[in-house]
């Protein structure tokens, strides 16, 4: 995999908060599309701008987790970025379940999970 699209209404606002959320950059534009990641790193990440806005649960989900900050701080982290935290019935599991802005579901693991 090289790079997953999310679809959404604002690709420049989209790519403002995964860009905060990863400390990742943006690495070009296109068409309307913003490309964001690491430089010289793969996956990167492709927002593109999406004829509706989001109806319906993702069939793909990022899964995120705080390798370099304080674990328990994370959640409130995201949230000031513009994260909502979403019930999906998820129970006591070791993970948040959040959405974007634009309403695309991720889970914030509670540790990093080893290959």
């Amino acid at each position: 995999m090289t790079e997953p699209v999310l679809d959404c209404t604002d690709p420049e606002a989209g790519a403002r908060f995964w860009c905060a959320v990863l400390d990742h950059e943006v690495l070009g534009r296109e068409g309307g599309a913003v490309e964001i990641g690491r430089p010289g790193e793969h996956p990167t990440i492709v927002l593109d701008r999406g004829a509706e806005p989001k109806r319906q649960k993702l069939r793909l989900r990022l899964d995120v987790n705080a390798t370099d900050r304080d674990q328990d701080a994370e959640p409130e982290r995201l949230e000031a970025l513009g994260a909502r935290r979403k019930d999906i019935g998820q129970g006591e599991v070791a993970r948040y379940v959040l959405e974007d802005p634009e309403g695309n579901e991720f889970c914030l693991l509670s540790r990093r999970v080893e290959p």
